[in-house]
This record gives C-alpha cells, sequence and structure tokens, in this order.
C-alpha cells in the first residue's frame, strides 16, 4: 500500500510539472510566438538571412517600397528612392532595427497566435503594411541634405502621421556597399538618425529656456539685457557669436544671442529649467507606432552656474534626439498639445481584410497654452526678422522656428532648425540636423524651407 502511494505521488508530481510546463510554454507562444516566427532562421520568410517573403511596404500614397515576388524581394525602380527610404522601410537583413522589415516584422509575416503563418505559406506573402509616409518627400529632403551626414523629419502636428522621415548616410539595398563597415561616409549608416539619433542641440534648446523664462519671470518682455559677447556666471563665461550691445527678449532669441539665454538660465536656476525641459521631452521614453525613441538628455546631477548657463543654451551634456524636437514643435504649433508620433497607417491581409493601426492621435506632451501662444509669435518672428525677411524661401507656409550651430569639440559644429507652418492648410512641424554641416541659418535652415514647401505641394 505504501509502494502505491509513492507511485501516486510520483505520478502527481509529473502531472503538475507537465501542467506547469504546458503553461509556461502557452505564456512564452503568447508573449514571444510573434517573435518566434519571425525569426531569421524561419525559411517561410528569410533566404540566406534577408526577407524573401513577406507583405508589401507601401507609403501613404500607395507607392510600393517594397514587395515579395517569386520568392525575392523587390524594391522601387529609383536608385535615389531606394536609398531615400532605406530607413523607412528598413533593410532585408534587419540591421536597421528601427525600419518596417524589422519593427513590424509579425505584421509584415501575417502571423497570428491562432494560425501562425499559415498565410504566409498559403498565399505567399504576409499582411501589407501602410506607412504615413510620402516617399517621394523623402526623395526630396534625401536630395537637399546632398550628402550630409543627419536627418529630417516631417509630420503632421494634428494627426502625428510621420511624412518625411530620412537618416544619412544611407545606401542602396540592391547594391550595399562592400566597404561600409570600414568607411567613415557610412558611420552608423544603420542608425536611424530620426528616432534614435541623439545630438548637441545648440541654439534650438532656447526654446525651452525662453518657455521656462516666459512661465517665471513675469516681466521677462519688458526688461532690457546688455551682451558685451559674453556671460560672466561666476564660475567662468559662457561667450556669444557677437555684441550685441543692448537688446530685449525677443530680440535676444531673433538673434540667438548667447550671453541672454544663459543668464536667463542662471537665474532661472537647474530646477525650474530641468523640469521645463522634461515637461518638454527631456528625460522621458516616447515611441512611434511601438519603435522606441533615443532619449533626450537634460542633466540630472547637479551643476555650477558656468555648466548651468551653457545647459541653458544647448550646449553642455544637453542632448536631443530630433523625433522629441519635433514633438515639442507639434505642441507649440498645436496650442499646447504635442501629439505622438505614429508610422503605422494601416495593414492589409491576403484576403482583402484591413485593420486600421493607433488611428486616434494620442498627446505626447503638454505644455500650457498660454506659453505656446507666446512661443508661436517669437519663432515666427525669428523666420520674418532673421532667417527669411522677405519671405523669398517660405511663402505662404508662415513658417515659424528655431536655428541652431551646435558646438563640437573639436569639429564643425551640427546644424540644426526646428520649425512648423502656421499655415492651417499646411499643419506640419519640421526638424533638420546637418551633422557637422556648420551653421544653421545658412544650412539647416534653407534645406526645411525647401522640403517645406515641397510638403505643401
Amino acid at each position: 500500500m505504501r509502494r502505491i502511494s509513492k507511485r501516486v505521488f510520483a505520478l502527481l508530481v509529473l502531472l503538475f510539472g507537465f501542467a506547469g510546463g504546458l503553461v509556461l510554454l502557452a505564456v512564452n507562444f503568447s508573449l514571444h510566438g510573434a517573435q518566434w516566427a519571425g525569426h531569421s532562421a524561419n525559411g517561410h520568410i528569410y533566404s540566406n538571412g534577408a526577407v524573401a517573403r513577406a507583405g508589401a511596404i507601401l507609403d501613404r500614397n500607395g507607392a510600393v517600397l517594397a514587395e515579395s515576388k517569386d520568392g525575392k524581394r523587390r524594391y522601387p525602380d529609383s536608385a535615389t528612392l531606394r536609398s531615400a527610404t532605406l530607413h523607412v522601410v528598413g533593410d532585408p537583413e534587419g540591421f536597421i532595427a528601427a525600419g518596417a522589415h524589422s519593427a513590424f516584422r509579425s505584421i509584415l509575416s501575417g502571423y497570428s497566435a491562432v494560425n501562425g503563418v499559415f498565410d504566409l505559406v498559403r498565399y505567399g506573402k504576409g499582411r501589407d503594411v501602410v506607412l504615413s509616409i510620402d516617399s517621394s518627400l523623402c526623395k526630396t529632403a534625401y536630395q537637399a541634405l546632398d550628402g550630409r551626414m543627419g536627418t529630417v523629419g516631417v509630420y503632421n502636428y494634428q494627426t502625428g502621421e510621420v511624412l518625411c522621415m530620412v537618416s544619412s548616410p544611407s545606401y542602396d539595398p540592391l547594391h550595399k556597399p562592400k566597404d561600409i563597415n570600414n568607411e567613415k561616409k557610412y558611420e552608423a549608416v544603420y542608425l536611424n538618425r530620426f528616432l534614435q539619433g541623439v545630438f548637441t542641440p545648440g541654439s534650438t534648446f532656447k526654446v525651452v529656456t525662453a518657455a521656462c523664462a516666459l512661465e517665471n519671470m513675469p516681466e521677462l518682455e519688458t526688461r532690457s539685457f546688455t551682451c558685451t559677447g559674453r556671460f560672466a556666471t561666476g564660475a567662468g563665461y559662457v561667450t556669444c557669436r557677437a555684441k550685441h550691445g543692448k537688446l530685449g527678449f525677443e530680440e535676444a532669441l531673433n538673434v540667438s544671442c548667447n550671453s541672454v539665454f544663459a543668464q536667463l538660465g542662471v537665474e532661472l536656476g537647474e530646477d525650474r529649467l530641468r523640469k521645463t525641459a522634461e515637461q518638454m521631452g527631456f528625460n522621458q521614453s516616447y515611441r512611434a507606432s511601438g519603435i522606441p525613441l533615443a532619449a533626450s538628455v537634460f542633466q540630472k546631477g547637479e551643476m555650477n552656474a558656468l555648466e548651468l548657463g551653457w545647459a541653458s543654451i544647448g550646449q553642455h551634456t544637453t542632448l536631443a534626439n530630433p523625433c522629441q524636437m519635433l514633438i515639442l514643435m507639434g505642441a507649440i504649433a498645436n496650442g499646447g498639445q504635442g501629439i505622438a508620433p505614429r508610422l503605422l497607417l494601416e495593414s492589409r491581409s491576403p484576403s482583402g481584410s484591413v485593420k486600421a493601426e493607433g488611428a486616434k492621435p494620442k498627446t505626447a506632451v503638454e505644455m500650457n497654452s498660454e506659453t505656446a501662444a507666446r512661443l508661436r509669435e517669437l519663432l515666427r518672428s525669428n523666420v520674418t526678422n532673421t532667417y527669411d525677411p522677405s519671405g523669398s524661401r517660405t511663402g505662404s507656409l508662415q513658417l515659424c522656428g528655431k536655428t541652431g550651430t551646435a558646438e563640437v569639440d573639436g569639429e564643425t559644429p551640427h546644424a540644426w532648425f526646428i520649425g512648423f507652418s502656421r499655415n492651417p492648410q499646411t499643419p506640419y512641424a519640421i526638424v533638420v540636423v546637418g551633422e557637422n554641416a556648420g551653421s544653421g541659418q545658412e544650412v539647416a535652415f534653407k534645406i526645411a524651407a525647401k522640403v517645406m514647401r515641397a510638403a505643401a505641394g
């Protein structure tokens, strides 16, 4: 009898262990099934380590950016278009993690928890994905960068739809360079600089300092400042590119006076400035259709007055992600509501069913509506008084924005422009970063004006 009891106990232990294993397998399958199905070892999808059979990738206008035919991945005829959309589409080997081939592979494979990749086997393709991107606008932006490293991004600040996302350097996926891993011109080529890059923002960060000052200094716009070419912090000097003399707050933003904005940052103090920066997206985590963005950084540790002065003008350890700065521009343009970016509009099954992906706009950044309204006026003033007084470059766009010439140790500065159209017919915000490209006004603003004119049609 005792022997039978031991056998029953052993059998129960075995059964419970088996049941527990089934539960664990079911949980893991639920959580990771799509990832397993999309693994490069899956011969239904991959051939020689590259995507061969999957759904098509289309832009918002129906242009096919990648599709499978006869067991091979096909791309547009234009080599320039293929290069311009590389970081949107992603490479077939999956080195570009933020591209559609990697980010949306479970959709492209047609995977479902019930049928696995049965549709892929049956139809020879998974679900097609329709992106928010306008591929022709991407081509325009890529050509405007003219071989410079950097990025251009444009989105609709009312809907969050990303219309343009270009990262450079790039390459033609049909003719991948053999020296891609050795040549400096291909440095960080697999990095989507728009989504996953961080750069010293330079004077574009003065928008954050301006917002903080507007909300915490009641007499700000009646004050007079004096720029002698540098600002003494007590711990050292923050230098300015010019001796601006006496000027008010708006003029200081127009001419991007380092002395004035360093002084404002020191007067505000790091706690207030950090709070505003974090409200505007710094030190925060965001996603675009599930793709994580690199976090913008405003130093959390204590700073002395000199460090704070430099941080207030976008130098020191301050870093900005281009897409996050685009959301910030969207918040200013949109009355204080910065809409989260979205890249995926819908997916379509081989049988014809359509699934809308995240159609309802979601707020990512919120700011005071009165602050946003005043910043709109100030950023418009920058363009009409400094960047494009004649209006010849920006026309009816009613472009608002801020340039940045971000100093980088031992290198040519990064050229920045962040801005938006105030024209309700063209509710678009833009960010341009030219790595080590020089002047924000001479390089980035001109690229932005060209791309925004194209976006407006």
